[in-house]
Protein backbone atom coordinates (compact mmCIF):
# COMPACT_ATOMS: atom_id res chain seq x y z
CA UNK A 1 0.00 0.00 0.00
CA UNK A 2 1.46 3.58 -0.74
CA UNK A 3 1.97 6.02 2.41
CA UNK A 4 2.12 9.67 1.32
CA UNK A 5 3.80 12.08 3.64
CA UNK A 6 1.48 15.05 3.99
CA UNK A 7 3.52 18.41 5.33
CA UNK A 8 1.62 21.05 6.35
CA UNK A 9 3.55 24.49 5.49
CA UNK A 10 0.96 26.79 5.00
CA UNK A 11 0.53 28.49 8.46
CA UNK A 12 2.25 31.64 9.22
CA UNK A 13 3.83 31.32 12.47
CA UNK A 14 2.95 34.20 14.70
CA UNK A 15 4.89 33.24 17.59
CA UNK A 16 7.99 33.71 16.39
CA UNK A 17 7.13 37.27 16.28
CA UNK A 18 8.10 37.87 12.49
CA UNK A 19 10.71 35.98 11.58
CA UNK A 20 9.74 32.57 9.51
CA UNK A 21 10.54 29.55 11.40
CA UNK A 22 9.98 27.08 8.52
CA UNK A 23 12.98 28.80 6.56
CA UNK A 24 15.27 29.18 9.77
CA UNK A 25 18.41 27.26 8.13
CA UNK A 26 19.74 24.21 9.96
CA UNK A 27 22.52 22.36 8.72
CA UNK A 28 23.18 24.68 5.80
CA UNK A 29 19.72 24.51 4.32
CA UNK A 30 16.00 25.85 5.34
CA UNK A 31 14.17 23.48 7.69
CA UNK A 32 11.26 22.96 5.14
CA UNK A 33 13.09 21.68 2.78
CA UNK A 34 15.30 19.63 5.17
CA UNK A 35 12.15 17.85 6.09
CA UNK A 36 11.23 17.33 2.73
CA UNK A 37 14.33 15.82 1.75
CA UNK A 38 13.67 13.57 4.66
CA UNK A 39 10.85 12.84 3.60
CA UNK A 40 11.21 11.85 0.45
CA UNK A 41 14.07 9.71 1.57
CA UNK A 42 10.87 7.84 3.38
CA UNK A 43 8.28 7.57 0.57
CA UNK A 44 8.12 9.19 -3.43
CA UNK A 45 4.73 10.68 -2.57
CA UNK A 46 5.50 13.81 -0.11
CA UNK A 47 2.81 16.40 -0.68
CA UNK A 48 3.77 20.15 0.97
CA UNK A 49 0.46 23.08 1.56
CA UNK A 50 1.89 26.04 1.08
CA UNK A 51 0.58 29.88 1.55
CA UNK A 52 1.61 30.23 -2.11
CA UNK A 53 3.63 29.15 -4.93
CA UNK A 54 5.85 32.02 -5.44
CA UNK A 55 7.15 33.21 -2.31
CA UNK A 56 10.14 32.06 -0.29
CA UNK A 57 8.85 28.48 0.92
CA UNK A 58 7.65 27.43 -2.18
CA UNK A 59 11.02 28.56 -3.58
CA UNK A 60 13.34 26.62 -0.89
CA UNK A 61 11.70 23.27 -1.87
CA UNK A 62 11.24 24.52 -5.98
CA UNK A 63 13.71 21.92 -6.78
CA UNK A 64 12.32 18.88 -4.44
CA UNK A 65 9.54 16.30 -6.50
CA UNK A 66 7.25 16.83 -3.96
CA UNK A 67 3.52 18.07 -5.05
CA UNK A 68 3.15 21.45 -3.56
CA UNK A 69 -0.42 22.83 -2.87
CA UNK A 70 -1.09 26.38 -2.36
CA UNK A 71 -3.96 27.11 0.54
CA UNK A 72 -5.33 30.82 0.10
CA UNK A 73 -7.05 30.27 3.52
CA UNK A 74 -4.41 29.00 5.41
CA UNK A 75 -5.01 32.13 8.01
CA UNK A 76 -8.23 30.28 9.07
CA UNK A 77 -6.59 27.91 10.74
CA UNK A 78 -4.03 24.47 10.00
CA UNK A 79 -7.50 22.35 9.28
CA UNK A 80 -7.18 24.37 5.78
CA UNK A 81 -3.55 22.89 4.99
CA UNK A 82 -5.17 19.40 6.15
CA UNK A 83 -7.90 19.79 4.03
CA UNK A 84 -6.29 21.11 0.48
CA UNK A 85 -3.52 18.70 1.26
CA UNK A 86 -5.19 15.12 2.12
CA UNK A 87 -7.52 15.98 -1.26
CA UNK A 88 -4.28 15.16 -2.81
CA UNK A 89 -3.65 11.92 -1.57
CA UNK A 90 -5.13 8.90 -3.54
CA UNK A 91 -8.01 7.24 -2.43
CA UNK A 92 -6.40 3.98 -1.97
CA UNK A 93 -3.09 5.31 0.14
CA UNK A 94 -2.65 6.30 3.54
CA UNK A 95 -1.34 9.44 4.67
CA UNK A 96 1.17 10.67 7.55
CA UNK A 97 1.09 13.96 8.89
CA UNK A 98 4.88 15.63 9.09
CA UNK A 99 4.32 18.68 11.21
CA UNK A 100 7.15 20.95 9.36
CA UNK A 101 8.59 22.69 12.70
CA UNK A 102 10.09 19.29 14.14
CA UNK A 103 13.40 19.12 12.97
CA UNK A 104 14.62 16.15 14.94
CA UNK A 105 12.43 13.80 12.86
CA UNK A 106 14.02 11.32 10.38
CA UNK A 107 13.41 9.52 7.56
CA UNK A 108 14.41 6.17 9.46
CA UNK A 109 11.59 7.78 11.96
CA UNK A 110 9.32 8.25 8.89
CA UNK A 111 10.12 4.85 7.86
CA UNK A 112 9.56 2.94 11.20
CA UNK A 113 5.96 4.19 11.32
CA UNK A 114 5.30 3.17 7.70
CA UNK A 115 6.84 -0.03 8.38
CA UNK A 116 4.60 -1.09 11.54
CA UNK A 117 1.52 0.19 8.99
CA UNK A 118 2.71 -1.97 6.59
CA UNK A 119 3.56 -4.92 9.16
CA UNK A 120 -0.19 -4.74 10.30
CA UNK A 121 -2.95 -6.84 9.36
CA UNK A 122 -5.62 -4.40 9.36
CA UNK A 123 -5.79 -0.93 8.70
CA UNK A 124 -4.51 1.09 11.96
CA UNK A 125 -3.25 4.20 12.98
CA UNK A 126 -0.08 4.80 13.95
CA UNK A 127 1.85 7.54 16.16
CA UNK A 128 5.01 8.22 17.00
CA UNK A 129 6.08 8.40 20.56
CA UNK A 130 9.08 9.83 22.40
CA UNK A 131 11.42 6.93 24.02
CA UNK A 132 9.76 7.23 27.47
CA UNK A 133 6.22 6.51 25.38
CA UNK A 134 4.96 10.46 25.44
CA UNK A 135 2.44 10.22 22.65
CA UNK A 136 3.89 12.97 19.82
CA UNK A 137 4.37 13.08 16.06
CA UNK A 138 4.33 12.09 13.05
CA UNK A 139 0.71 10.28 12.88
CA UNK A 140 -0.17 8.12 10.41
CA UNK A 141 -3.82 7.51 8.85
CA UNK A 142 -4.99 4.64 6.82
CA UNK A 143 -7.12 5.08 3.59
CA UNK A 144 -10.43 5.17 5.39
CA UNK A 145 -9.60 7.91 7.80
CA UNK A 146 -9.29 10.54 4.56
CA UNK A 147 -12.89 11.27 4.10
CA UNK A 148 -13.17 12.97 7.32
CA UNK A 149 -9.93 15.51 6.26
CA UNK A 150 -12.59 17.31 4.55
CA UNK A 151 -15.04 18.37 7.33
CA UNK A 152 -11.82 19.40 9.39
CA UNK A 153 -12.11 23.01 10.70
CA UNK A 154 -10.20 25.70 12.64
CA UNK A 155 -6.81 25.38 14.15
CA UNK A 156 -7.40 22.33 16.19
CA UNK A 157 -5.48 19.98 13.35
CA UNK A 158 -6.42 16.07 12.80
CA UNK A 159 -6.71 15.67 16.56
CA UNK A 160 -10.42 14.84 16.27
CA UNK A 161 -9.79 12.34 13.55
CA UNK A 162 -7.36 10.74 15.81
CA UNK A 163 -9.57 10.66 19.01
CA UNK A 164 -12.74 9.22 16.96
CA UNK A 165 -10.21 5.97 16.31
CA UNK A 166 -8.13 5.67 19.41
CA UNK A 167 -9.48 2.18 19.91
CA UNK A 168 -7.02 1.42 16.17
CA UNK A 169 -3.90 3.14 17.24
CA UNK A 170 -0.87 1.65 17.67
CA UNK A 171 2.11 3.85 18.89
CA UNK A 172 5.44 3.32 17.58
CA UNK A 173 8.66 4.31 19.96
CA UNK A 174 10.93 6.61 17.83
CA UNK A 175 14.11 7.61 19.18
CA UNK A 176 15.18 10.22 21.90
CA UNK A 177 12.52 13.36 21.91
CA UNK A 178 12.15 12.99 17.70
CA UNK A 179 8.14 13.37 18.75
CA UNK A 180 8.22 15.74 20.86
CA UNK A 181 10.28 18.64 19.90
CA UNK A 182 8.55 21.32 17.87
CA UNK A 183 10.76 25.12 17.13
CA UNK A 184 7.57 27.80 17.06
CA UNK A 185 9.15 30.66 19.53
CA UNK A 186 12.28 32.45 18.85
CA UNK A 187 13.68 30.84 22.28
CA UNK A 188 12.71 27.58 21.33
CA UNK A 189 15.13 27.83 18.21
CA UNK A 190 17.76 29.12 20.81
CA UNK A 191 17.38 26.48 23.02
CA UNK A 192 17.28 23.87 20.33
CA UNK A 193 20.85 25.35 18.74
CA UNK A 194 22.65 25.69 22.09
CA UNK A 195 21.99 22.22 22.59
CA UNK A 196 23.48 21.12 19.16
CA UNK A 197 26.60 23.53 20.15
CA UNK A 198 25.32 26.41 17.78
Amino acid sequence: MTVAILIPAAGFGTRMRGADKLLQIVDGIPLLRRVALRALAATPLVIVTLPDLGGARAQAIGDLAVQKVPVPDAATGMAASLRRGAAKVPGDAAVMIVPADMPDLTSDDFSCIINAFLATPHAILQQGTAADGTPGHPVLFPPDCLPAFAKLNGDHGAKQILMANMHRLQRVELAGNHALIDLDTPEAWDAWNAARGQ
